[in-house]
């Protein structure tokens, strides 16, 4: 069923033209995912659809009982409020009564009787059930303390709490503007399931492609002014994509083909003597006017290397605390001029005062940090704010390099670099308080390029960034002739960049791991399931225990020769994956013989998990026939 349809919509900010007469709809099964490169107009779109702004021209038409319910980039808090406050905000009479019930708890004032009468009123209206789930969303999104007041908190935690609110509100259309935002890997993997088991329409705007993937069933591309639908996931999005563009490219050679024809014609003089000549001239018109748009908004990062000595960074036994939070403790590692290391763990737990530790930002409280001479650290941070709105964009820019040398030895312009960036002559010379966020990210990333780092500190680098700069960002930091080290939350990025992981796991204690994100992820679930997988036998043991008591026990001829041979082969395996693990430790730069190893590596622990399991059985069988022979004596 449809629940709401837009017809002609078109929008205009001055002279940039975001789109033009475009018409799709929205049914209540679907669950799409807006895309488009940062300043086409996709957060514009959402208000649009959501009545915050009006287009210039078009409509929309929405079924009359339609409920939308909205997370905007900047979602607008109470002064004042607490957590669960601004999470039960909305006009709705059981967010009125959630609301009024939680005050008169907090309120020691509070007569009994009024307590009673609103313990009714959530009764009548089904509330417990809708605060029990807020309660619960909170704590998945790391949240515990519901009293807090919202003034105090992070602009992370805000957008969790806003996160939370928009999706415990009944509501028959979702809209989510960057979701996934200043959330740590386990919150979006809270998320991702969350919406796939969410009844409703969902649209929402994410960089985030493993998300794109596994939620949605629907793609709109909003291109060039236009707007594009792809009735799939991500990966059938990029397939039908470059079918689209590739038949775009056919039709125009076509049309060129057919106008150099006529234009030839036309030069011979011909006159419009006749009915068949005329319509032939205004074919000819037509076929001008209709020539086909198959350029390509790609941002090009072209950018000259700088000379990097054999010594970049060594952080010899780092550590720091906040009070009593131990954030790093005794942490040592060597950079290594070609290290693609990630850096993952929940928010708040110290990423990023490693990063800046690195960059001495921050100084640590023990421990040493060298840096290289010839090292020239390039810092793209989370925050934009220290860029200042009242400066040109140009301005900003120049103040990195008047000019750089490309990757091809060329020196190109500050300028056109920046038209490099997809930033346009006339949005050069626009103040950068008037860019949208995803624009003045790109900037960042520009002014930290234009100065030729040879080390790049990246924190939280996908956060706002389109999916095109990314995909073009990874591809140039996959030839980057430096180290790069990233704090990410982004499952995609982390796998298409990072060789290593450092974990930070709490207390200071950072764990490193060889590989990307989805053997470290694959590795941690198996060691879950292992546990859980023990836990389960330990439960069924116990069950077990009288009818074995019942059952006279014997070991069988191979059962006595494999308990006399387990310990041995089991020393053995762990022998050999320890020594995979120094040949590990001992290979950074050979990436094929890296994979070689892990690939040996997990088939050892495989063997080794499968005999650890063998020697619990044997071991409690013989226990168990041990205690039987002494107890037939007496």
């Amino acid at each position: 069923m449809n629940l709401l349809t837009l017809e002609n919509i078109s929008k205009r900010y001055g002279e940039k033209e975001l789109f033009n007469n475009i018409t799709f709809g929205i049914n209540e099964e679907d669950k799409i995912g807006l895309i488009g490169i940062n300043g086409t107009g996709k957060s514009t779109l959402l208000k649009i659809i959501t009545g915050k702004e009006s287009p210039d021209s078009g409509r929309i038409i929405k079924r009359n009982d339609i409920r939308i319910e909205y997370l905007s980039q900047n979602p607008h808090f109470e002064k004042g409020a607490t957590i669960l406050e601004q999470v039960f905000q909305g006009n709705s009479d059981i967010m009125k009564t959630i609301r009024e019930y939680n005050r008169a708890i907090e309120d020691k004032n509070t007569s009994n009787e009024n307590i009673i009468k609103l313990s009714s009123e959530m009764d009548k209206k089904n509330a417990w059930e809708l605060e029990s789930e807020a309660k619960a969303i909170l704590t998945k999104l790391g949240i515990s303390n519901f009293t807090r007041k919202v003034d105090n908190l992070s602009g992370g935690l805000k957008k969790r709490i806003a996160l939370a609110s928009a999706l415990i509100k009944p509501c028959d259309l979702l809209i989510l503007d960057e979701p996934t935002n200043h959330l740590d890997n386990d919150s979006i993997d809270y998320l991702e399931e969350y919406l796939n088991n969410r009844k409703g329409a969902l649209l929402m705007i994410t960089h985030d492609r493993y998300f794109l993937d596994r939620i949605v069933n629907k793609i709109i591309e909003l291109d060039n002014k236009n707007i594009y639908e792809y009735m799939g996931n991500y990966n059938y999005f990029l397939e039908k994509k470059l079918e689209r563009e590739e038949l775009l490219e056919k039709e125009e050679q076509k049309r060129k083909k057919l106008y150099n024809s006529e234009l030839k014609w036309i030069r011979t003089g011909a006159k419009a003597r006749t009915t068949k000549q005329k319509a032939r001239i205004n074919r000819f018109e037509n076929l001008k006017e209709s020539k086909i748009d198959t350029t390509k908004e790609n941002i090009d990062i072209s950018v000259g290397s700088r000379r990097l000595g054999k010594k970049i960074v060594e952080l010899k036994d780092i550590s720091k605390a906040y009070g009593e939070n131990k954030i790093i403790k005794d942490f040592t590692y060597t950079v290594l001029r070609d290290d693609r290391v990630g850096i993952i763990g929940e928010n708040g737990i110290g990423k990023s005062t490693l990063i800046n530790i690195i960059n001495r930002i921050t100084n640590p409280d023990a421990g040493k940090v060298e840096i290289g001479e010839t090292v020239k650290i390039g810092l793209f941070s989370q925050e934009t704010s220290h860029i200042d709105g009242n400066q040109r964009a140009i301005e900003y820019i120049k103040e990195g390099a008047e000019y750089i040398e490309t990757g091809d030895g060329d020196k190109i312009t500050a300028s056109q670099m920046m038209e490099n960036f997809l930033f346009s002559k006339d949005l050069q010379w626009s103040y950068i308080s008037k860019l949208s966020g995803g624009e003045k990210r790109r900037l960042h990333l520009l002014r930290v390029l234009m100065e030729t780092p040879n080390v790049l500190l990246l924190d939280e680098p996908t956060n706002d960034l389109d999916i095109e700069t990314l995909r073009i960002l990874e591809d140039y930091l996959e030839n980057f002739d430096g180290a790069v080290i990233a704090v990410s939350h982004d499952r995609y990025f982390l796998d298409k960049i990072a060789e290593k992981l450092f974990e930070f796991k709490g207390e200071g204690e950072i764990v490193q791991h060889t590989g990307n994100y989805t053997a470290f992820k694959k590795s941690r679930d198996k060691a879950i399931n292992t546990l859980f997988k023990k836990e389960e036998k330990t439960k069924n043991e116990k069950k077990n225990k009288e009818k074995s008591k019942s059952q006279k026990l014997k070991f069988s001829y191979n059962e006595k020769k494999e308990y006399e041979e387990i310990d041995d082969i089991i020393l053995d395996l762990e022998t050999k994956i320890e020594e995979i693990d120094q040949k590990i430790n001992d290979t950074t730069s050979d990436y094929v013989l890296l994979q070689e190893l892990l690939k040996e590596k997990e088939v050892l622990e495989e063997k080794l998990e499968e005999k650890m399991e063998r020697w619990i059985y044997l071991n409690g069988l013989a226990e168990k026939i041990e205690e039987e022979k002494i107890k037939s004596k007496y």
